[in-house]
């Protein structure tokens, strides 16, 4: 398997040619996060159009094979598509705000994947960053100004809190099996079973 610490070192020795060393630290999260959102969109493009041809395959048909060679670029016209389309225009909404709440959530489901620096707490790290997606739902209810979306995010919000706390209760299970909170010690005990 590839070593990627060739490429961060490299990454790293650069970027303390050229800028401050606070903004090294800046510059390389910036990188990290942009380089895990490439992989996801990448991966989320190639599992799509499987997905496609396999349920063509089960349906008795081609599947998407119209644009681009073996219709691969189908999955990325149907995302610009829904990219530009809205079709109900709602009004009285606070625009920014309910622009906002879908990025939080997305970025709340990234934050998983973004542990660069290996926190002694980790865990109180892991639970944090997942209860953002909350903010986002509840965010939205607010936004659109309608009782009823707002009491649909209130309930949506109330029972992902209340998952939260089995989830939490499981990783506890982990954290007492090993005796500490730091992901990188937890996932070093599991090597020997």
């Amino acid at each position: 398997m590839f070593d990627f610490r060739v490429v961060t070192q490299w990454v790293d020795a650069t970027l303390h040619q050229y800028l401050p060393a606070s903004l090294v630290t800046t510059t390389e999260f910036v990188l990290v996060g942009v380089c895990l959102l490439v992989a996801y969109a990448v991966m989320a493009l190639g599992l799509i159009y499987a997905e496609r041809k396999v349920c063509a395959f089960f349906q008795c048909r081609l599947g998407p094979n119209r644009v681009g060679p073996f219709g691969m670029i189908q999955t990325v016209t149907d995302m610009i598509k829904m990219l530009i389309k809205e079709i109900i225009e709602i009004n009285h909404v606070d625009r920014f705000l309910f622009n906002l709440a879908p990025y939080i959530v997305i970025i709340a489901s990234f934050a998983k994947g973004l542990e660069i620096i290996d926190f002694n707490v980790g865990i109180f790290f892991l639970i944090a960053v997942s209860s953002i997606g909350i903010v986002g739902i509840l965010l939205a209810g607010w936004a659109s100004n309608n009782k009823f979306s707002l009491i649909g995010a209130m309930r949506s919000g109330a029972q992902m809190i209340s998952y939260e706390l089995s989830i939490g209760l499981s990783i506890l299970t982990m954290v007492v099996l090993t005796g500490s909170m730091q992901l990188s010690t937890i996932v070093e005990s599991q090597a020997d079973g």
